[in-house]
């Protein structure tokens, strides 16, 4: 799953995508409002985590912006503006919850996961199912052949963006830019390093592999 930050307090946003990276979210952050309303309305994400004292367009702008473009994309503020009057506004302008500084990450985390299950509609939608492989994507859980798979963060995240594609063959660029991120360092390896840990649990023990290597292109789920 995707998280969008716009925060202008750098040292904020480095801390909170630090932490949602290691929960396994693709974070992508950005320090003011007018590229945080292009961002919103060019992308897609399942959550924003939107400030409201922010430069070039304020939050409230923000949100009043992309609801009128018609992105229905949850919205979270998290600021520093606590007044009743300010929680009142932004609930008004179509914000799914709402969060004053100082805060607890293990807050912020569990109001997040709050919205983003009042934004299954449906259960099964919550549940990608690729041969006798199931994630549930609400509790973070895996299972294949019925027995229960541990992983991290970004192993769930990289498998979660392989089978919502099954049979589509992604590049490495691709996986690096959902799951850490547009602006992370596209000549690393993490991505081999990742999808080695990811076979060893996933495909070891089994009678068939699920994640096949394309030579020179990327990775891809499929079942044969």
């Amino acid at each position: 799953m995707r998280i969008l930050i716009v925060e202008d307090d750098k040292g904020v946003s480095r801390f909170i995508k630090k932490g949602l990276s290691e929960e396994g979210f693709g974070v992508d952050a950005v320090f003011d409002g007018e590229e945080g309303l292009y961002m919103a309305s060019t992308d897609v994400y399942d959550l924003i985590i939107l400030d409201i004292m922010l430069p070039e367009l304020n939050g409230f702008e923000v949100l009043k912006s992309i609801r009128k473009k018609g992105v229905l994309t949850p919205v979270l503020f998290l600021t520093a503006k606590g007044e009743k009057e300010d929680i009142v506004h932004g609930l008004g302008l179509g914000a799914d919850d709402y969060l004053v500084k100082p805060f607890a990450f293990t807050e912020l985390l569990a109001r997040i996961k709050a919205v983003l299950r009042r934004g299954q509609k449906d259960v099964e939608m919550s549940k990608i199912c690729v041969g006798d492989l199931t994630l549930n994507l609400l509790d973070r859980t895996v299972v294949r052949g019925g027995k229960n798979i541990e992983l991290a963060g970004k192993e769930f995240a990289i498998l979660e963006y392989l089978t919502k594609n099954a049979g589509q063959v992604l590049t490495r660029t691709m996986i690096l830019d959902k799951v850490w991120g547009y602006d992370f360092d596209t000549s690393s390896n993490i991505i081999d390093v990742h999808i080695n840990r990811l076979r060893s649990k996933m495909d070891h023990g089994f009678d068939s592999k699920l994640i096949y290597t394309i030579k020179g292109v990327g990775y891809v789920v499929k079942v044969k």
